[in-house]
Order: structure tokens, then C-alpha cells, then sequence
């Protein structure tokens, strides 16, 4: 029987596992849940613990002790910035954050931590391969907070398998979650009038069901061997794809004229994107979930294809109701 914590227990993929561990049957489920976030749940569930800390305080380690957690689940992090964000508040959350609960992990002999990392990880890079493996390294753009910090995370667990053994790692290199109420900075792309690319990139995409990175997660608490392992469905649709899919107009631009749109733009608060990160848009990481399948032994559900398709249908849905 563990006993689990899980960080940022009431954001979109941790209420999701909270949940589904709550519901498991007697004798599957953990003997302790506790659900951690910066703030008080709105919604608490019958046989779980909530704690309430900065991920960054020394009170990490205390609920740790007080509840003798034997493994983490370590989903806290800044994925989409709030308006008076800045880089510096993202890199204490997101790195020394991390290094906090790690270090309380080592202190407490926590048997077993599993980490949400990023395709991000890898950067956005023109030579990237087509297909990215987890042997190839993680380079992450400095220019863009959030996949420089998941490299540096990434890096930094690194030094950890090395120095701390005993302290087992999953880390899980997760592409573009999908479900049927999943906004974040990718989905508002797909909401857009028309579907903007950089004339001679593809920008593909490999999507994820969030059921199946809950799914994932539960067997890496349960018995998934340590490693690290893409998480990704099968194949990819490139943004014309997309586009044809949700019919809408595709339309491709000249690099130059993209970098001048968004200088323009994003100071007018029409655009999440500036100049400096083009290459998120041109040079996505396409991961391959071989390693997932064979080694781990989990077979997404869903296609990359099947899983947008979830989306899709579940956003026309929710449209015609609002209408």
C-alpha cells in the first residue's frame, strides 16, 4: 500500500488523478491521498487528504513527514502565466520548486517520484528529428520560459538519479494534452478565425487524452518501471490538418512577416506570442511513443488523429449549447 502526494493536486490533470485514485476499489487504492495546490479545493472528496502550501516552503517536506508519503506525483508547474506573471516568479515555481520537493523526497526517503516533464523539454529547434526519442537531449529555448524550465527540471533530475539513487524517477515527457475541456495556449490557436503557419514548416502536433496521462500516471504509482517515457498517441496532424478538420481557412506566411505581425500584435494584447518565439510555432517537437508502449507498457487509446477528434466534437457540442 503507498502513500501518495500529489503537487498541484487541483489543477487540470491533478484534480483528474486525485479523483480516479479516490474512486479505486479497496485494496488498489493508496492507503493515503493528499492532494497538494497553492489554494483550498473548492471540491473535496471522501478519502483524501488536502494540503494547502507554496511548493516552494519548507512545509513541503512537513506534509511530507506528517503523512509518511512514500511516493510523488509532481504536477506543479506554470504552464500558462497569469497577466502579472514574470519570468523570475516562473523560474521559483517551476526549478526551485522542483528542487524543493526533490530535496524533501531525498530527506524523508520518498521510495519513488513521478515527474510531468514536457515534449517541451526538447526545444523548438530547426534540427530537431522528425521523430524525437528519449535518448536524444533536451534542449529547451531559453527564450521560452516554459520549455527552458522544463530543461533545466530535466537536468536537474538528471544529477538526481546520479547522486540519489534510492530516490526512483518516472519522468514523463508529455505532448499536447487533449480532452474535452482542456484551454490552454495550443487550443486557443485552434479557435482562431483561421490557422496561421510559417510557409515551410508543417509544425506538427502529437496529442495525448488526458484520460490516458491519468492512466499512465496510475500505473507508474502503481508498477511502471522508472525511466523516462514520451507520452504521446500515435502519429501526428500538421496545422493543415488540423485546419481541414476543423474548416478553417489555412494560411501560411513568410517568416519575416510572421516575426513583424507578432512585434505588432502582442503589445495590442491580440496575441499570447511575441517575435522572440516564433520558432514554438514553426519547430514543434514530434515525439515518439515507442518507448512508452514497449518498455512501460502503455498503449495510448488514442491516435494523435482520434484524440483531436475528442475535441473537436466536444467543442461543437459545447458551442450548439451556447448558442
Amino acid at each position: 500500500m503507498t502513500r501518495v502526494l500529489i503537487t498541484g493536486g487541483g489543477g487540470y490533470l491533478g484534480s483528474q488523478l486525485v479523483a480516479r485514485l479516490a474512486a479505486l476499489p479497496t485494496g488498489e487504492r493508496p492507503e493515503v491521498i493528499v492532494s497538494h495546490d497553492i489554494r483550498e479545493p473548492s471540491v473535496r472528496l471522501t478519502g483524501v487528504e488536502y494540503a494547502v502550501a507554496d511548493i516552494r516552503s519548507a512545509q513541503m517536506a512537513d506534509i511530507m513527514r506528517d503523512y509518511g508519503i512514500d511516493q510523488v506525483v509532481h504536477l506543479a508547474s506554470i504552464v500558462t502565466p497569469g497577466k502579472d506573471s514574470n519570468r523570475a516568479f516562473e523560474y521559483d515555481v517551476d526549478v526551485n520548486g522542483t528542487r524543493n520537493v526533490l530535496e524533501a523526497c531525498v530527506r524523508l526517503g520518498v521510495k519513488r517520484i513521478v515527474v510531468s516533464s514536457s515534449g517541451a523539454a526538447y526545444g523548438y529547434h530547426h534540427d530537431n528529428a522528425d521523430w524525437l526519442t528519449e535518448d536524444m537531449p533536451v534542449r529547451g529555448n531559453e527564450v521560452f520560459a516554459y520549455s527552458h524550465h522544463k530543461r533545466l527540471v530535466e537536468e536537474m533530475l538528471q544529477h538526481y538519479r546520479k547522486d540519489h539513487p534510492a530516490l526512483e524517477q518516472v519522468v514523463l515527457r508529455i505532448g499536447t494534452i487533449l480532452g474535452p475541456t482542456v484551454r490552454n495556449q495550443i487550443t486557443d490557436m485552434f479557435e482562431k478565425p483561421r490557422l496561421l503557419t510559417i510557409r515551410g514548416s508543417d509544425s506538427p502536433f502529437v496529442f495525448i487524452w488526458d484520460q490516458d496521462v491519468v492512466g499512465i500516471v496510475l500505473r507508474a504509482i502503481a508498477d511502471g518501471p522508472p525511466g523516462i517515457y514520451n507520452v504521446a498517441g500515435d502519429g501526428a496532424l500538421t496545422l493543415r490538418d488540423i485546419a481541414s478538420r476543423l474548416n478553417k481557412p489555412f494560411v501560411q506566411l513568410p517568416a519575416s512577416l510572421l516575426r513583424w505581425a507578432l512585434a505588432l500584435l502582442k503589445p495590442l494584447g491580440l496575441t499570447q506570442y511575441g517575435p522572440e518565439q516564433l520558432d514554438f510555432l514553426r519547430y514543434r517537437p514530434v515525439l515518439l511513443n515507442t518507448r512508452l508502449k514497449t518498455v512501460f507498457g502503455y498503449t495510448p487509446t488514442y491516435t494523435s488523429a482520434q484524440v483531436f477528434e475528442i475535441y473537436r466534437k466536444a467543442r461543437e457540442q459545447q458551442r450548439s449549447a451556447a448558442a
